[in-house]
């Protein structure tokens, strides 16, 4: 059995640390609308009417999470052009399903998510600023706007909360409905696998807001999807194949490489929240085993003995043991987990 303290005393063992940086799981957003966020219900609201066939591949599976059923197609293809490198067809199909299947994640998400900041209560905005108050930098894998809604309502507090997410005005033309990623910036917002709010223009990404158009996000967001033009996500079922994306991306990169830099020092601390340490992120985790930063903070949800605990506890002394022991100026990464619930992340 391994120790789970409470988010206070996990914090306090690390108060010598100068720099804390959050990288954000699903259970972030799931703590605040379980009814939304959690695969199953994605799944049974996703629109697979272009690939109905795709359903018998979940069910065969027995999975509702899309990027396992993503892999095994990706999978498959490859497979395919080994085996049968006459069967193009084939593989090709395999491809275009596993994008298909990434496009109605997209779509179920932006078609589930809240519509306006107002569906969150001001008390839980409140909540969820005391904790991200903690940190220097802030990742999240999420692909929903609520960490920007509630950075954004400065107005539930008098916190002080620097947030910087690299977006700003056009510099050629200010009057555009959204602003643009200005690679020179020090951002300490990152997200690392994108998000619904981010679309890539092709000469440069841009980021849409409420206060260049009046309108809101999640509304502009579904019209662009009625247009079938499609946010900035990465959702590939392996995390070699998401390395791949992000590496084809300028903002994915930068935003990757700066994950990679907080991870670097010694006297860094990383905190995870809301995520299972699981392989098909290896290319975000692998940043904290080559990093030197000394301490790693892990959220632990419920019962530290079931079988998904198990599998975070896990994972994590994975990462642990690619560090490897102390050496020289290299620090050995020392773990310690936490209760989610009692980081009260929404109150």
């Amino acid at each position: 059995m391994v120790a789970v303290l409470s988010f206070d005393k996990a914090m306090q063992s690390i108060r010598g640390v100068k720099h804390r940086h959050l990288l954000l799981g699903n259970g972030f957003s799931i703590a605040l609308k379980p009814d939304i966020f959690t695969y199953g219900s994605l799944y049974e609201n996703a629109d697979f009417s272009k690939v109905p066939h795709v359903k018998k591949l979940f069910e065969a599976l027995k999975t509702q999470d899309f990027e396992v059923v993503i892999k095994h197609l990706q999978d498959a293809a490859t497979v395919v052009e080994v085996y049968k490198p006459g069967a193009i067809t084939l593989s090709r199909s395999l491809r275009k399903d596993a994008a298909a299947i990434k496009d109605a994640l997209v779509a179920a998400i932006a078609k589930r998510h809240p519509d306006r900041p107002y569906d969150v209560k001001p008390e839980q905005y409140a909540a969820c600023r005391v904790f991200l108050a903690h940190f220097e930098h802030i990742f999240t894998l999420n692909y929903d706007v609520l960490l920007y809604w509630t950075l954004m309502q400065d107005e539930v507090d008098d916190l002080n909360i620097t947030h910087d997410d690299g977006f700003r005005h056009p510099e050629d033309d200010p009057t555009q409905p959204w602003v643009s990623w200005q690679q020179g910036n020090q951002a300490n917002v990152c997200y690392l696998h994108g998000a619904l709010h981010l679309f890539d223009a092709g000469t440069e990404i841009t980021k849409y807001t409420w206060s260049k158009t009046d309108k809101p996000i999640v509304d502009q967001i579904r019209a662009a999807l009625d247009e079938e033009k499609y946010p900035l996500f990465v959702s590939e079922g392996t995390s070699a194949s998401k390395r791949k994306r992000i590496l084809h991306s300028g903002y994915l990169h930068k935003a990757h490489r700066s994950f990679e830099s907080c991870c670097g020092p010694a006297g860094n601390a990383i905190i995870i929240y809301g995520h299972s340490l699981a392989d098909n992120d290896e290319h975000v985790l692998r940043c904290i085993a080559k990093g030197n930063a000394a301490h790693l903070l892990v959220s632990i949800y419920g019962d530290p003995k079931s079988p998904a605990n198990k599998i975070v506890i896990q994972n994590a002394e994975k990462i642990v043991q690619q560090r490897g022991p102390a050496r020289g100026k290299r620090q050995a990464l020392e773990v310690t987990f936490y209760d989610a619930a009692s980081a009260n992340v929404w109150g």
